[in-house]
């Protein structure tokens, strides 16, 4: 550095530091006036040089922010919360719409009364012992124990969710929530309204019920088509999370589809499989059985119906469209008359037509599997001529597959009803017609 840029920069130093101190001086409130009253920045000729110098390095591109300080955020002048994008617009949306027909599900059973009973310790003493003993050495025994004294009281011993399906009060939900014959069962409605309930219909081959309340002019829930679903689409579930908190929402996405799950009641210990049901991680909690699933327009695509204990955010939900069929019956006839075919089956993956030497690598191979007859004496099955050994392909065009089950499919249909098979037999496909009948009791 030569002379001359030393004497130039102790000569840019200087009035940097006089410009701070005059600047400060501006900024000093007369003698007298009070600190509220003190200039503004820029007061003094000066101390305007000084902002323009530092104005370029100001926080924000020089919008008059000290440097290091946060930017200023204007608020918001309409006071309403606005949705950030159109996604989470649906999601407000489809809960807005279902959530007023979702309700809560209360058990009540009468549970023994625990009283304190007077107890004598010393009662097996001789009784020329017993005087030295209790109150006074001689007086009654003052120890009390918990009895029961056959007395009892209604208690609410656990909770579950449902949803309106009709305006006059029928209810679905899970067969597991209301297991309990000898239970009283009582709703609790979006509106704050409580209602007894009775239950109409527990269904004898899939976890589902149908309750009714004595009320009129309900909303309702849309129910949607769930042989649509896509994985990776959003699933919202709703429901009485842990029987204590109501209408509770959590998003996810479909998980996975058509799968097969061993259900284990919590309170019975009574294990029950369910297959072809909707996974998703949309967290399901103890106390959303019975709630709906729903899809982005707010439509019922599942029923809220397990979780997996050993994981997280694995849940799942028997489709809506194997519902339908039992919600119709009860509509019809006030009972759940599930259809019946009357066989017995694995479902066929390639590793089993591999292993069994099968003909085809789908479909429902007719199988007992050890546990009796493949195909049920006087069933529709038999009289429609299906044989051990068969594969059902399909089921009125609906291929069998990973995700469409023979036992969902049926489901689908009502009592009475015919349906067209096309079955292979040893290599060769023939087509049969099978008239259901009505599930036979513990069938």
């Amino acid at each position: 550095m030569n002379s001359r840029t030393r004497k130039i920069s102790i000569a840019l130093i200087g009035l940097i530091v006089i410009a701070l101190i005059i600047g400060a001086m501006g900024r000093i409130p007369a003698a007298g006036a009070q600190a509220a009253t003190a200039a503004p920045t820029g007061s003094s000729p000066l101390g305007t040089f000084w902002n323009d110098l530092i104005h370029p390095f100001a926080a924000g591109g020089g919008n008059g922010v000290p440097l290091g300080a946060a930017p200023i955020v204007e608020s918001s002048s309409t006071g309403a919360y606005q949705p950030v994008d159109q996604y989470e617009s649906d999601v407000m949306a489809a809960v807005k719409k279902a959530s007023p027909a979702v309700v809560s599900i209360t058990i009540s059973e009468n549970v023994p009364v625990v009283e304190n009973c007077p107890y004598d310790p010393f009662s097996n003493l001789p009784q020329q012992f017993q005087q030295f003993f209790g109150d006074g050495f001689g007086g009654s025994a003052t120890t009390t124990v918990p009895c029961n004294t056959g007395k009892t009281q209604l208690q609410q011993v656990g909770g579950g969710s449902g949803f309106i399906i009709s305006p006059d009060g029928l209810i679905l939900t899970n067969k597991h929530v209301v297991s309990n014959a000898s239970a009283s069962y009582s709703v609790l409605t979006n509106d704050g309204n409580t209602y007894t309930a009775k239950v109409l219909a527990r269904d004898p081959s899939q976890d589902l019920a149908v309750l009714k309340i004595n009320a009129t002019n309900l909303p309702t829930v849309t129910l949607g088509n769930s042989d649509s679903l896509q994985l990776g689409q959003t699933a919202i579930a709703i429901g009485n999370a842990l029987g204590q908190f109501s209408n509770t929402v959590s998003v996810g996405v479909v998980s996975g589809l058509g799968r097969t799950v061993t259900a284990t009641a919590p309170d019975t210990g009574a294990q029950e499989n369910i297959s072809g049901v909707i996974q998703t991680d949309a967290a399901i909690n103890p106390g959303n059985s019975g709630g709906p699933l729903l899809d982005l327009r707010g439509e019922v695509i599942g029923i809220d119906t397990a979780v997996a204990s050993n994981a997280q955010n694995i849940g799942f939900a028997i489709p809506i469209n194997e519902a339908k069929s039992a919600i119709a019956s009860v509509e019809a006839t006030g009972a759940i008359r599930a259809p019946y075919l009357g066989v017995r089956y694995e479902n066929v993956t390639p590793a089993i037509a591999a292993q069994q030497k099968l003909a085809i690598a789908y479909g429902a191979w007719i199988d007992s599997g050890g546990q009796g007859a493949a195909v049920m004496a006087n069933s529709p099955a038999a009289t429609a001529g299906i044989k051990a050994g068969d594969i059902i392909e399909s089921v009125n065009g609906q291929k069998l597959d990973s995700t469409h089950d023979l036992a969902n499919v049926i489901n689908e249909y009502s009592v009475g009803d015919t349906v067209t098979l096309v079955v292979n037999r040893a290599g060769k496909e023939i087509t049969l017609r099978a008239t259901l009948a009505e599930r036979p009791a513990g069938q």
